[in-house]
């Protein structure tokens, strides 16, 4: 199986306008789409699209199927001002009844939204998720990855799939043209040491005015900088916050040694 786990570490480190860090372990799962089918017939503790101790619901990413929504507006024709940015909304009076349009297998959203960009990762394309499941249901994901590779495996694009605290998402998407093999992750002060990942190995960097509302600590005016590395033997994702020329947030993600394989000891 490609699909695996991460034990990783979060380093969220603040410079400005107060300095300010924290750090927590966590857990990822790293999804190839292709092996869902597979998973939710091996593994007890995760349910593919179905309730579990742990679950897998493709209908909780990429939801392009839903009313656009502009959270400064009103739910009306003036929410179409946002295209880049769908929610969970919940259904009008008049449609409540309706049960939602189904949805494709999430693989298949994410090829047409790349393709949407103009992004054709070719025929035999992988898409690997990096992400948190469900917990007893309980969904918290404030930023998932994706990972789309040719046939041969050579990455093509990543997605960064941001979701506030209103079930707002924004997918960033890190397309050939930023790929790169880039110098060392950028330093934090020498009073919060950054995680030195291995330079050699290629990397998605792309700086992107954020225009998305995460938290009241965040202005939206500010840019997001992803520095994505494809999950290998090691992890190590990095997102700063920019203002202007100015960088004023640090968050990281870190693996704490090699993947483990996704099964019910593990998990």
């Amino acid at each position: 199986m490609i699909s695996r786990l991460y034990e990783c570490n979060i380093q969220h480190a603040r410079l400005h306008p107060r300095r300010h860090r924290f750090a927590y372990r966590i857990f990822l799962l790293a999804l190839d789409l292709d092996e869902l089918p597979d998973l939710g017939q091996r593994l007890r503790l995760l349910g593919i699209d179905r309730p579990g101790l742990l679950s897998f619901r493709q209908n909780d990413y990429l939801p392009t199927h839903d009313p656009l929504h502009n959270p400064s507006a009103s739910r009306t024709s003036s929410a179409i001002s946002a295209p880049s940015t769908t929610t969970k909304a919940e259904p009008t009076r008049s449609t409540a009844s309706a049960p939602p349009p189904p949805l494709a297998p999430l693989k298949t959203r994410v090829l047409a939204h790349l393709a949407a960009q103009g992004i054709d990762p070719g025929p035999g394309a992988s898409v690997l998720l990096l992400t948190l499941p469900r917990v007893f249901g309980y969904l918290f994901n404030p930023v998932s990855f994706y990972f789309v590779s040719d046939a041969a495996g050579r990455p093509v694009a990543s997605i960064a799939e941001v979701t506030n605290t209103f079930r707002e998402t924004k997918p960033f998407v890190l397309g050939p043209s930023t790929l790169r093999m880039p110098a060392p992750l950028s330093a934090l002060p020498a009073t919060a040491a950054n995680p030195s990942p291995l330079a050699n190995e290629p990397v998605f960097h792309l700086r992107v005015p954020k225009h998305f509302y995460v938290s009241p600590f965040s202005d939206v005016d500010l840019a997001f900088d992803f520095r994505l590395r494809p999950p290998g033997q090691s992890l190590a994702l990095q997102i700063d916050d920019f203002e202007g020329e100015r960088l004023v947030l640090v968050s990281t993600v870190t693996g704490l040694g090699p993947p483990r394989p996704l099964n019910d000891r593990v998990l």
